[in-house]
């Protein structure tokens, strides 16, 4: 026998029955939240601060929005490795999908004139971020990479909200400069996003097996 199996990795990386209830979840909050980015995009009230850099980096590279959420998400997790953070099912999902889910979007979503649709399609935005995030960061199964650079750089011993707010107005400050979108909707997403993915998790969260069951397969 080569010793118990690892806890954590089995609950990151869960099989059989765990894998089927917990999947669903996690697939449809990140295609809402691939919704919500392009939904905010074709408002053009202003983008989410992360939206923002990357849209600013599309601009300048030529290379399409949602390759770009892609490319970012890659090369943030590369920043995981120093600061051990651990992946799992939902990290890959979300890494891979929600930039090809927005570029699945982004053409079937009209870019309105009208005012009263832009403001619709961003109060639609904010609602599928948060309820997409709920069901993402319910189903438990990883975060997100730049949800975990988050985590791993706030397990160092700072506090939540402050490496959050250096992290988004970091990213922030350098897509402006690229020309990212950045309006009503920018502060509107940013004060918003927390408590509506609250009010989601609450209600979506899927309460993740003891260790003991997880390791067992129960």
């Amino acid at each position: 026998m080569s010793g118990s199996p690892d806890v954590s990795a089995v609950l990151l990386f869960p099989s059989g029955r765990e894998l089927v209830r917990r999947l669903p979840p996690l697939l449809i909050g990140i295609a809402l939240i691939a919704l919500g980015t392009s939904l905010s995009v074709r408002a053009h009230l202003g983008l989410s601060p992360w939206d923002v850099f990357h849209q600013g980096v599309s601009k300048h590279t030529g290379i399409s929005l949602g390759w770009v959420i892609v490319i970012v998400g890659a090369v943030v997790l590369l920043a995981w490795i120093p600061l051990h953070q651990r992946l799992g099912v939902g990290t890959i999902v979300n890494t891979a999908l929600v930039g090809t889910l927005v570029k699945v979007f982004l053409p079937h979503v009209g870019a309105p004139d009208m005012i009263v649709v832009r403001v619709a399609m961003l109060l639609g935005a904010i609602a599928s971020f948060g309820l997409g995030g709920g069901l993402y960061i319910g189903a438990a199964l990883g975060p997100g990479p730049r949800d975990g650079l988050m985590t791993a750089i706030t397990a160092r011993g700072h506090r939540l909200w402050a490496v959050r707010m250096v992290l988004e107005l970091s990213v922030f400050v350098v897509g402006w400069a690229l020309g990212g979108n950045v309006g009503i909707g920018t502060a509107l997403i940013a004060c918003s996003l927390g408590p509506s993915i609250h009010f989601a998790l609450n209600r979506f969260h899927l309460p993740v097996p003891r260790p003991s069951e997880a390791v067992l397969g129960e």
